[in-house]
């Protein structure tokens, strides 16, 4: 059966919107993650000593966010609610999933389903380049959870960007079989997305969806020596840490100023709708700026939570445009199927909403009442506990330790979460703190550790 055949009938079987036709081609669907990229860290978001020129000019072309929240402090949580559209904890990642079983928090579901099988099923051809983070073996490998093509990193973090192993494990894949490629990670994961839109660019009767994962600016700091020494020279005073990070970020930059423009010349760029946004806060403690937010990576401060996030879609969202509405990472799921008109039988399972239509410039109520953060994690810090944090409105009550009292704050009069209110507004306390012990209810109804890997100790 030819391939348009087989598209219209999958259209027909999901129940596809009546202008999702062949006769008017569906959009592409590209999602950009960087990896703890901070508030402050672009110089479209105030960075002085940064310069940003491709992701800037891209958030130009069209709606940036202000209020862009993650849905964890940290990394493999984000990503399982980016692809499930549920609260991590839904989906068996409720901390860091990593490759020995004393120090994972998080096993992803196996019956939970990701945007990659949702659109593969409705004939969009499935990529991931760049960092997975999900799961190390089968059934948690891309290709088992609805990628048809992968081309990167299956664990966690690089101890080297150069030689790409973790725990002198080589995680390097393409599809499932082992690679060991020369050359930076990041210039690799641009080549691979630059050949993947290239080898699409010849299948245009096929839409295709490319989720590309950088590892950067994650730690280790490691910017090509080139790059280092051209923000030296350019910022007097710079510290060396500082520097370090810069060049990374300006690096990452291009990367991905390399990516959109190969979009651009396949002439794929006008019907494809493309998201940038950042697995958590920067890491305050190798350089990063996250702007006014306290805090950053790791905490349920403002620094650890918000990111820059943008979307374009030429044609569709005005150049230009800006959002103050909240969104958080899981949203991007529904999103992109409405913005496709993929009517998914799932809808009701998700905790996530589709913010379509202020991406259109139509007006929108907020997404959610509440707005609900946690994370696991074990060491001394954590012991294996959560930390949590809600928002309401203009409140924040928030839990940065399981060792430590809740702390509330209203946004609006103190952005810095400087002022501490949980004394001077009781009932707006009480409040918070039941719906966030019934949101964490609601977590405890799914398992989170592989069947089998822990063993009760004597």
């Amino acid at each position: 059966m030819r391939f348009t055949n087989k598209l219209t009938i999958c259209l027909l079987i999901l129940g596809l919107s009546q202008n999702f036709t062949l006769a008017n081609q569906p959009p592409n669907l590209i999602v950009i993650l960087v990896d703890d990229l901070g508030y402050g860290d672009l110089s479209a978001y105030g960075a002085a000593d940064l310069q940003s020129p491709h992701v800037d000019q891209f958030l130009s072309e069209g709606m940036r966010f202000d209020n862009f929240y993650a849905n964890c402090p940290v990394c493999s949580p984000t990503r399982a609610a980016l692809l499930t559209g549920m609260y991590q904890d839904r989906v068996g990642v409720p901390g860091v999933i990593r490759t020995h079983s004393e120090n994972s928090w998080g096993y992803l579901a196996p019956d939970c389903t990701t945007i990659a099988s949702v659109l593969k099923d409705s004939g969009y051809y499935t990529a991931i380049v760049g960092k997975w983070h999900l799961g190390l073996e089968e059934p948690n490998r891309p290709n088992d959870r609805g990628f048809d093509h992968f081309h990167g990193y299956l664990g966690d973090m690089m101890d080297d960007y150069y030689n790409h192993r973790r725990h002198d494990i080589n995680y390097m894949r393409l599809n499932n079989e082992t690679i060991d490629p020369e050359g930076h990670a990041t210039d690799l994961f641009t080549q691979w997305s630059c050949d993947y839109l290239q080898q699409r660019a010849e299948k245009k009767e096929q839409p295709f969806f490319l989720y590309l994962a950088y590892n950067a600016p994650h730690t280790p700091i490691q910017p090509p020596e080139e790059w280092f020494q051209k923000v030296k020279k350019r910022e007097p005073g710079i510290s060396d840490k500082r520097a370090k990070l810069v060049a990374l970020i300006e690096h990452l930059d291009e990367g991905i100023g390399k990516v959109l423009k190969c979009l651009e010349q396949t002439g794929q760029k006008d019907n494809t709708l493309v998201v940038f946004t950042s697995d958590n806060g920067g890491q305050i403690d190798v350089g990063a700026n996250n702007g006014p937010l306290r805090d950053g990576k790791q905490s349920v401060y403002e620094g650890g939570l918000k990111v820059p996030g943008g979307v374009v879609w030429p044609g569709k969202i005005q150049a230009g445009s800006r959002s103050n509405l909240r969104v958080m990472s899981m949203d991007i799921f529904p999103t992109l199927l409405e913005a496709v008109g993929i009517e998914y039988n799932g809808k009701d399972k998700l905790d996530s909403k589709s913010f379509l239509p202020t991406l259109l410039g139509e007006s929108q109520d907020d997404l959610r009442q509440h707005l609900f953060f946690s994370r696991r994690e074990g060491g001394n810090r954590y012991g294996g506990k959560t930390i949590e944090a809600v928002i309401r409105g203009d409140w924040k009550l928030l839990q940065n330790s399981p060792f430590k009292p809740l702390e509330l704050y209203n946004l609006k009069n103190d952005p810095p979460e400087q002022k501490e209110l949980s004394k001077q507004a009781p009932k707006i306390f009480n409040e918070l703190s039941s719906a966030l012990r019934r949101q964490i209810q609601y977590y405890g109804e799914v398992p989170w550790q592989k069947p089998g890997e822990v063993e009760q100790l004597p």
